[in-house]
């Protein structure tokens, strides 16, 4: 277990989408805008009628993936969580139909149908990133001032 201590807390972005928006490319925009190098994705709602999210679907390594994908189908966005470190989000989502929930990493392509509220929290000082480590898993990271 690794942990990292967030020396303040910043700015908080409510992100209002409207129909036909794109979720993660909105996120992506905002990020580049408003310059957020490190936040959390706090809350999420909102219904899409196009999402694709993708999952593992083995315990080997290295995983193997699905990419679950829905066109033109209503569904409510219940969640997005996640992390944005460097300016990357590592977001996952939790969608629904009228059967049942799914989970998984959220990936650009996801589109609103009526709308969608996003809260973001910076988080100011956090310097992280994410590292390949010596087994080529993605890790966060905290980044030291001199780069290491």
């Amino acid at each position: 277990m690794e942990y990292f201590s967030v020396p303040k807390i910043g700015r908080a972005f409510v992100l209002r989408l409207d129909q036909g928006d794109y979720v993660l490319e909105s996120i992506n925009d905002l990020i580049k805008k408003e310059g957020i190098r490190d936040a959390v994705v706090v809350s999420a709602i909102g219904t899409l009628d196009r999402c694709i999210l993708h999952m593992v679907t083995t315990t080997g390594y290295p995983p193997v993936e699905h990419f679950e994908r829905w066109e033109d189908k209503p569904l409510e966005l219940s969640s997005i969580d996640g992390v944005i470190a460097d300016g990357k989000p590592h977001l996952h989502a939790v969608v629904a139909d009228r059967e049942k929930a799914y989970s998984g990493h959220l990936e650009e392509g996801c589109r609103v149908l009526y709308l969608a509220e996003i809260v973001i929290v910076e988080l100011v000082g956090a310097n992280l990133s994410r590292i390949y480590d010596k087994n080529n898993i993605l890790k966060l990271k905290l980044i030291s001032n001199n780069g290491h």
